[in-house]
C-alpha cells in the first residue's frame, strides 16, 4: 500500500483534517457570536465597500417606519389634561419613524413617534424589548426616542403619580401599541440597512410659529435677544438619507412648534401638523402606496418649542374678538379659559393643514438642495442624572441647586393653546388662600425648603414631597448627546423655551468646538426626549411665572443644571472619553402600585331589528370633487377591536371597470377622511366615516366601508366577533363641467 505523501513531517490528509477542524471551529464560534447580538446567517451584516479613507467611507444606513396607533376609543387624550378629551376616532393614524446610522464602531438610532412625549415608563419598556431582541445591540446610549408632541394621542403610558392621575392611570392597551410600534420601526429600520450617505442642509421658515409668552422673552437680557432676530427659533434642519447611486430613501427633520394645531375640542386620535408634514412628504415619495406604506420614510421632529405656537393669529377672547390681557392671557370675563390663540386657518383642520404644508414644503426644499455630506465617526454619550439634587457652581463665589419637583399656580392657567378650567391665571407670584387651603388638606402642604428653593413660584403641587401611591414626578432622567459627522442633537427631556435652547446650543457647540476635531457645527435641540419632565426655562423667564415658568419642575437654576451637564458629555465626546462616563442612578421600573382607573369596555348593544354594520344613515348617489361623503354605521366599541396597528377602521374604495374589481384608495390613515365614533345610550354607538373628496379625485364609482369588532354576552361568557359595513355605491365627477 503506497504511503500518503508527507510535508514537513505531517500527512497532507492530517493537514488537511487540521484546516477542516479550524475552519469549522471558526464557523462555530462566530455563529454563537452571531445569536448572542441577535444575528444569525438568514439576518447578515450589510457589508460596508472598502475605501482607503475611513473617513470618507459611506456609513450603513436604514430607515423604518410602523403604525403605533391606540385604542382610538374612550382613552384620554395626553396633551392638553382635558378630562373631557377623550378618543373617540382617527383623524389621522399615529407611526413611530427610525433612522439608524452606523460607521463600523458605532452604531445611533433616533426615533421619532407621533406621541405626546417620550415617558420614563416608555423608554424602559422599549430598551427591555430591544434588549431581549437583540442583546446589547440597541442600548440606553445609543438610542434616542423623541416625540412630535401631538396632543391627540392616547394617553395612559406614565408610570409617575401625576401623569397617571390625568391619564386614567396606566394603561396596557395603551402602552403596548407605542412599544410594539417603536420596536418595530426599529426592526424595520435595521432590516433595511445598507451603505448609504447622509446630507444636512439648513434653511429659515417665518410663517408657522408664535411666541406665546413674549413677556417672559423679554425678561431675558436685552443685549442676548439683541442676537437674534426672532423671539422664536425659525431655523429648520434636514437630514438627507440616500442609498449609494443616489436615491432618496429618507428624511429627517427638527422645527421648533408645538404640534398643537388641533385644540382642545378635538377628540379624534391625530398626528397634528408635524405627522401632516410626514404624510405630505411620504405621498411625494411614495405616490404608488397607501399612507404608512412605502419604503421612503420622513420624520419631522420636535425641537426646542416651550414657548412656540403654530397658531399665528395669536390669543384673543372668543366671547368678544378682542385681544387677551398681554401679561396674564385672560379675559375680562371668562379668564384664561376664553383666551384662546388660533388660525391660520378658520377651524382646526385647516390651521393643521396650513401649518403642516408650511413645514413640508421648506423642508422638501431643503432636502433638494443638500449643502454637506456628514463624513466620519460617530458619537453617542449617555447619563443619568438625579435632577433634584444637582449642585451648579455659577461663580467663584456663588453656587445653586435644582430643587426637588414642584409644579406653580399658574400651571393650572394652561397655555392660550389651551386654557384651564379654573380661575387661575398666568404670571402668578404669589399664592391664591382658597386653594392653598384645599390642596394643605388634601395634599399636604410645601415644606419651607422648597418654597425657598423653588422662589418665586407659588407652588400649587409640591410633588417632591409626595409618594403616594408612587412618586408623583421623576428624580432621574436621561442626559443624552450624538452626533453625527457635523450634525450634534442634544436629546432634552422635556420642553425647553426659544432662549433656553439657544443656550444649550451654544454651550454643546463651544464645548465641542473647544478641540480640533469638531468644527462648524450644527446643534439641535430633539425635545421631549427619553423621559417628560415638563418645561425648561430660562433663569429670567422663570421669575415672570407665566406657564412655561410655573411648569419647570426643578425650579429656577434648572437649565443651568442642563447647561452643565450637557457640558459634560460634550466634553466627554471631544476627549474621546464617553467609555469613562459613570452612567448615574439607574431610574426606578415600578412594578408594584401601578393603577388603572379604565374599566373594561361593556358589551355592545344594537338598535332592534339590526347588525353590526348596517348603514344607519346613507351616502347621496352622487358628489363632485371637494364635497364631503358621510355615512353612518351600527357599530361597537373601537376598544374591542383590540391592537388596531397595520388595520384600518375605514377604506375608500373605487371601482376597476376593466377588471370589475374594487381597489382601496383611502384608509382611516389618509388626511382626507374622518372616523368619528359616537357612543349612544344603553350602550348602543355608531361610527361616521367622512370622505373629504379633494380635487384631483378621479371620477367614478366609490364605495366606503367600514370594519370593526362587537362584543356581545353569550350567555355569562363574552365574546368578540368582527364585522363590516359598506354604504351604496356613489359617482364622483369633476367640479365644473365645460359645455
Amino acid at each position: 500500500m503506497a504511503s500518503r505523501k508527507r510535508c514537513c513531517g505531517v500527512s497532507v490528509l492530517e493537514a488537511t483534517l487540521a484546516v477542516l477542524l479550524v475552519v469549522m471551529t471558526t464557523v462555530c464560534v462566530t455563529l454563537i457570536i452571531l445569536m448572542a447580538t441577535g444575528k444569525t446567517h438568514t439576518d447578515p451584516e450589510p457589508t460596508r465597500p472598502p475605501g482607503p479613507d475611513p473617513e470618507r467611507r459611506p456609513y450603513l444606513i436604514g430607515v423604518g417606519r410602523a403604525d403605533c396607533t391606540g385604542p382610538p376609543a374612550d382613552i384620554p387624550l395626553m396633551g392638553y389634561a382635558n378630562p373631557q378629551q377623550t378618543a373617540a376616532g382617527i383623524h389621522t393614524r399615529l407611526y413611530s419613524r427610525a433612522f439608524i446610522i452606523d460607521d463600523g464602531q458605532q452604531r445611533v438610532v433616533f426615533v421619532t413617534a407621533d406621541v405626546g412625549m417620550i415617558s420614563q415608563r416608555l423608554r424602559l419598556e422599549v430598551l427591555q424589548a430591544l434588549e431581549v431582541k437583540y442583546g446589547g445591540v440597541y442600548r440606553r446610549d445609543n438610542v434616542v426616542l423623541s416625540a412630535t408632541h401631538t396632543h391627540c394621542g392616547p394617553a395612559g403610558y406614565f408610570q409617575y403619580t401625576l401623569f397617571m392621575l390625568s391619564s386614567k392611570g396606566y394603561i396596557k392597551s395603551s402602552i403596548q401599541p407605542l412599544v410594539n410600534g417603536i420596536v418595530k420601526s426599529i426592526d424595520v429600520a435595521n432590516g433595511s440597512m445598507r451603505p448609504g450617505r447622509v446630507y444636512v442642509s439648513r434653511g429659515q421658515l417665518e410663517d408657522s410659529s408664535l411666541n406665546r409668552s413674549p413677556h417672559s422673552y423679554l425678561n431675558n437680557p436685552q443685549d442676548e435677544r439683541r442676537r437674534y432676530k426672532w423671539n422664536t427659533d425659525k431655523q429648520v434642519t434636514v437630514l438627507k438619507f440616500t442609498d449609494l447611486d443616489g436615491d432618496g430613501i429618507g428624511m429627517l427633520s427638527w422645527f421648533a412648534v408645538h404640534a398643537v394645531s388641533m385644540n382642545s375640542t378635538n377628540r379624534m386620535v391625530s398626528s397634528d401638523n408635524l405627522g401632516h408634514a410626514s404624510y405630505l412628504m411620504e405621498r411625494d415619495k411614495n405616490p404608488r402606496d397607501l399612507p404608512g406604506q412605502g419604503g421612503f420614510v420622513a420624520a419631522f421632529s420636535s425641537s426646542n418649542l416651550g414657548d412656540v405656537s403654530p397658531n399665528i393669529n395669536g390669543p384673543r377672547c372668543v366671547n368678544t374678538g378682542r385681544p387677551c390681557d398681554y401679561l396674564n392671557s385672560s379675559c375680562p370675563v371668562g379668564g384664561t379659559k376664553l383666551c384662546v390663540a388660533s388660525g391660520p386657518g378658520d377651524d382646526m383642520f385647516e390651521s393643521t393643514k396650513i401649518i403642516g404644508h408650511n413645514i413640508y414644503r421648506k423642508a422638501k426644499e431643503l432636502y433638494a438642495n443638500p449643502e454637506e455630506e456628514l463624513i466620519g465617526r460617530l458619537y453617542v454619550a449617555h447619563q443619568w442624572v438625579n435632577m433634584t439634587d444637582v449642585s451648579v457652581k455659577i461663580n467663584d463665589t456663588h453656587t445653586v441647586r435644582t430643587c426637588k419637583p414642584a409644579l406653580g399656580h399658574s400651571f393650572a392657567a394652561g397655555t392660550t393653546d389651551g386654557g384651564g378650567e379654573l380661575n387661575f391665571t398666568q404670571g402668578a407670584v404669589e399664592g391664591d388662600p382658597f386653594w392653598d387651603a384645599i390642596r394643605d388638606a388634601i395634599l399636604g402642604e410645601p415644606s419651607n425648603e422648597t418654597r425657598a428653593c423653588h422662589h418665586p413660584k407659588p407652588i400649587l403641587f409640591s410633588t417632591g414631597e409626595m409618594s403616594w401611591p408612587l412618586p408623583w414626578h421623576p428624580e432621574i432622567v436621561d442626559v443624552q448627546l450624538m452626533v453625527v459627522g457635523s450634525v450634534a442633537v442634544v436629546a432634552v427631556p422635556g420642553e425647553m423655551t426659544t432662549m433656553a435652547g439657544r443656550r444649550l446650543r451654544d454651550a454643546v457647540r463651544q464645548e465641542l468646538q473647544a478641540g480640533s476635531a469638531f468644527r462648524d457645527l450644527e446643534v439641535v435641540i430633539a425635545g421631549l426626549s427619553n423621559v417628560y419632565t415638563h418645561y425648561i426655562t430660562t433663569y429670567e423667564e422663570y421669575q415672570v411665572q407665566r406657564y412655561e415658568g410655573a411648569s419647570t419642575i426643578y425650579g429656577p437654576h434648572t437649565l443651568s443644571a442642563y447647561l452643565q451637564t450637557f457640558r459634560h458629555l460634550a466634553r466627554a465626546v471631544r476627549q474621546d472619553q464617553v467609555l469613562a462616563l459613570p452612567p448615574g442612578p439607574a431610574p426606578p421600573f415600578f412594578k408594584e402600585n401601578l393603577f388603572s382607573l379604565m374599566a373594561a369596555a361593556p358589551a355592545d348593544r344594537k338598535p332592534a331589528n339590526s347588525s353590526f354594520g348596517d348603514v344607519l344613515q346613507q351616502v347621496n348617489p352622487a358628489y363632485r370633487q371637494g364635497d364631503t361623503v358621510s355615512v353612518v354605521f351600527v357599530a361597537g366599541n373601537p376598544r374591542h377591536s383590540g391592537d388596531v396597528r397595520d388595520k384600518t377602521f375605514v377604506t375608500v374604495e373605487i371601482h376597476d371597470n376593466r377588471t370589475d374589481t374594487w381597489e382601496v384608495v383611502y384608509t382611516d390613515a389618509s388626511w382626507e377622511t374622518r372616523f368619528h365614533w359616537l357612543k349612544g345610550p344603553a350602550q348602543q354607538s355608531n361610527s361616521t366615516v367622512e370622505w373629504h373628496i379633494p380635487p384631483g379625485a378621479p371620477s367614478g364609482s366609490y364605495r366606503i366601508k367600514h370594519y370593526g369588532h362587537a362584543k356581545q354576552m353569550k350567555g355569562f361568557r363574552p365574546v368578540i366577533t368582527p364585522y363590516e359595513g359598506v354604504s351604496q355605491v356613489f359617482r364622483v365627477s369633476p367640479s365644473f363641467y365645460y359645455h
